[in-house]
């Protein structure tokens, strides 16, 4: 993806942790990357946030370990998916929670 470096989001649905990729387009269309590998485009980038935020999404870059310990996780076990392309993202864009306890 071009245009600027990527967002990671996370939410917590039980005890599963999904992660959502939020990038920005070099022509300002904002594209969100799910935890089922589809890609949901956005006019910008506040309108993807707001969906994002609608759908109880949190900006990873914006937790601290006491937002991460209320959400059921600890901030130093938690990283975002790391891959060459989309299709090796996608098994870890849902992780379930307590699994390294």
């Amino acid at each position: 993806m071009s245009g600027h470096a990527p967002q990671w989001w996370l939410a917590v649905v039980g005890d599963l942790l999904v992660w959502a990729r939020l990038g920005v387009l070099d022509d300002g269309i904002a594209e969100v990357f799910d935890s089922d590998g589809g890609t949901l485009r956005y006019d910008d980038e506040t309108a993807a946030r707001m969906a994002l935020l609608d759908a109880e999404f949190r900006a990873f870059d914006g937790l601290d370990e006491d937002d991460a310990a209320m959400l059921g996780f600890d901030l130093d076990e938690i990283e975002p998916p790391q891959g060459e392309d989309d299709a090796a993202l996608l098994p870890q864009m849902v992780l379930r929670l307590g699994a390294r306890h």
